[in-house]
């Protein structure tokens, strides 16, 4: 089981890699994901008629290959439209219904315990439902349309958004890239992974992100699987940690509107750790192993609000035509992760929280090196990121200057 559960999140990590390219590449946000979709609903369909185990294990690793990849895809197509005062509120909503889906699993889990067959029938329904009776009505977008020289195409996803707001968008009004004073449709702007690494500014972004959502990703999974230590019904604990993420959405939500994302990122990664080290110190015996769940759900909490603020984050730090393989950089960090914390929850009751603690520590640190930016514009391309990024900071020479004076 534990080599099966490893491997299926090591086929995440490819899958985040392949697919995260092809939705910044000609495939778009909307067909990317639709493809995984109904990827991950058709192995898992055909997961639950498989005859022996190497079959079964053979539909797992694909159903892993693809679903690894819904949740950033689905991020970027939902946010890219959105203005900077808004983006922040629309991120974080997303991550109610992972949260949600991880509790109706529990209980959907705990209605087929005798027929695992059934379980997988029911739980890969949605994923084709939804390409069928959803994705029919979700636009590309727009930003994807404009850095693949489609203006027209752009043009008209964001005359459909003003006409359902009840407004319109006055006649002379173009659109262009962040690096150009005019557009040429016949330019059509291509990245890859490989131009992010050329890029100072963002292989560092890059290879922080990769390494904090390692971190996170080691705790959050971590503390999820850690319920066998707790000695506490596994479906409860279930439900209990995926309740505790949803205030922590809330609150991220209400606090981005006030705070920088660097702040918030690194203020909730500590407050997981720094309640993952008191659980380590709680021995688990009578009323104290309710107390040491108390301090286990505190630390889910906080490690929620990250992988919430983190996907804001990184959207943010990376220009249109890398930022779902940016992303997929990322998950793959996430995957890594997945990987490593089943290893720690099996040292015992105490060791895994303290290791859980120092890593969240050590994550919740490296955040205060990258850049902030809340109220940023979304940059569309590598020039036009690095032209921004210059600008800015020549403003807080100019603005560090004049204070001094």
């Amino acid at each position: 089981h534990q080599q099966l559960h490893d491997q299926q999140h090591s086929d995440d990590l490819q899958g985040s890699g392949v697919f995260g390219h092809l939705s910044d590449s000609f495939l778009g946000r909307k067909g990317t994901l639709q493809m995984v979709c109904f990827l991950s609903g058709g192995f898992g369909l055909l997961t639950a008629f498989s005859p022996n185990y190497w079959i079964y294990a053979a539909f797992r690793l694909l159903t892993g290959f693809s679903a690894g990849s819904i949740c950033f895809c689905s991020f970027i197509l939902a946010t890219e439209p959105i203005g900077p005062s808004r983006r922040g509120v629309v991120g974080t909503s997303t991550c109610y219904f992972f949260s949600g889906g991880i509790a109706a699993l529990a209980g959907i889990a705990t209605m087929f315990q005798s027929s695992w067959r059934m379980l997988y029938i029911v739980t890969s329904m949605p994923s084709l439902a939804f390409v069928l009776t959803a994705m029919p009505f979700v636009s590309e977008s727009p930003r994807w349309y404009l850095v693949r020289g489609r203006v027209d195409d752009a043009m008209r996803v964001l005359r459909d958004i003003a006409s359902t707001n009840g407004k319109s968008i006055p006649k002379g009004v173009g659109l262009k890239l962040d690096d150009e004073d005019g557009f040429d449709e016949k330019v059509v702007e291509t990245s890859s992974i490989l131009d992010v690494f050329r890029s100072r500014t963002t292989r560092a972004r890059l290879v922080l992100l990769v390494f904090i959502t390692f971190l996170c990703s080691v705790v959050y999974f971590g503390l999820t699987l850690n319920v066998v230590n707790l000695k506490i019904n596994l479906y409860i604990s279930v439900v209990v940690n995926s309740l505790a993420e949803m205030p922590a959405y809330l609150l991220t939500a209400v606090l981005l509107r006030h705070f920088g994302r660097k702040p918030l990122t690194s203020g909730s990664i500590l407050l997981s750790g720094i309640f993952c080290t008191i659980a380590a110190l709680i021995a688990g015996v009578g009323a104290m192993r309710v107390a040491r769940m108390a301090c286990g759900v505190v630390g889910i909490f906080g490690m929620a609000a990250t992988y919430n603020l983190l996907l804001v984050y990184a959207s943010e730090l990376f220009p249109t035509v890398v930022r779902t393989v940016a992303l997929g950089c990322k998950a793959q960090g996430s995957q890594m992760g997945a990987i490593l914390a089943p290893m720690v929850v099996l040292l015992g009751e105490r060791v895994p929280f303290a290791m859980f603690g120092v890593l969240a520590i050590i994550g919740g640190l490296l955040v205060l090196c990258l850049p902030e930016t809340k109220n940023r514009p979304l940059y569309d391309t590598m020039a036009g990121l690095e032209k921004g990024e210059r600008s800015s900071r020549s403003e807080e020479e100019v603005a560090t200057g004049n204070s001094e004076i």
